[in-house]
């Protein structure tokens, strides 16, 4: 069971590591198993992401109230169909498709076979190679309100399904994918973080029904868990814009491949154990 300082330590973790591309998931498996706690398990992960995810709804709430309003008077409005915020509300729809029928149909392997570690050092390892070359070939130059597509967003929601894998990033994910695309950078990461609405909040909602029962953690160290995360997370966010504005990529490709390496030779050497 996960104690208070547990939660504290995991809380921290998810707040920091949310919206970079290093791989929420990845750290609180790694960081559990170097501190010899027991693997969390996808349903903790799960529901502490609502942190995170409400950090980003504040965030962002002015072009979140935007594109909801927009969107939904659109039904009803044809004139309001060509504005960015309605086009943008269905953009997210169509990008979240994706990791909502993959998330069902993997469940059984996102919760045992996707956190071994051996798998977890290899995937950070292998999409910090993609994104470096993401990062040194993109034009860096679309926007979201001009340039975005149904193509496109389909394109951005099967790289944030591959976040389902522990070691991939959720964010570095899609921001890979809106490089390639030739999307600035500021502008991949904003959608990422739009796009990641749905599919977080379902994920977390539905992984509510596990907290306390059985082997999964206990509601108060997963509530203190969460609104640790929530703090962490909008600092982390704020920064992480202001970074990439005039920063490129490289100082996390540098991370998550010696992390990566580390990983592997620790199972390897029996430091740790691949699965938790």
């Amino acid at each position: 069971m996960i104690g208070w300082l547990e939660a504290v330590i995991l809380g921290l973790v998810q707040g920091l590591t949310e919206f970079l591309p290093i791989s929420s998931s990845a750290h609180i498996r790694v960081v559990s198993a170097f501190a010899g706690w027991q693997d969390p398990g996808a349903a903790f992960t799960a529901v502490i992401q609502l942190g995170t995810e409400l950090a980003v709804l504040i965030y962002f709430r002015q072009e979140i109230w935007e594109i909801i309003s927009t969107w939904t008077r659109s039904l009803f409005n044809k004139e309001l169909r060509g504005h960015w915020a309605a086009r943008m509300g269905w953009y997210v729809i169509a990008g979240t498709l994706p990791i909502a029928v993959l998330g069902l149909a993997l469940k059984d392997l996102i919760e045992s076979p996707f956190r071994d570690l051996r798998l977890v050092g290899t995937t950070l390892i292998v999409f910090a190679i993609i994104l470096w070359f993401a990062d040194h070939t993109a034009r860096n130059k679309l926007t979201l309100e001009k340039h975005l597509s149904f193509p496109h967003a389909i394109v951005y929601g099967f790289a944030q399904s591959l976040a389902l894998v522990p070691g991939v990033s959720r964010s570095g994910g899609t921001v890979t994918a809106g490089l390639l695309l030739d999307y600035r950078r500021e502008d991949a990461a904003k959608y990422s973080f739009l796009l990641a609405i749905p599919a977080v909040l379902a994920s977390g909602l539905y992984e509510l029904k596990d907290i306390g029962e059985g082997p999964a953690p206990a509601w108060g160290p997963t509530i203190l868990a969460t609104v640790i995360s929530f703090i962490v997370g909008y600092a982390a966010v704020s920064w992480f814009l202001r970074y990439i504005s005039t920063h490129r990529f490289t100082l996390f490709v540098i991370y998550r491949i010696v992390l990566g390496l580390f990983v592997i030779l620790a199972v390897t050497l029996g430091w740790i154990p691949a699965q938790g």
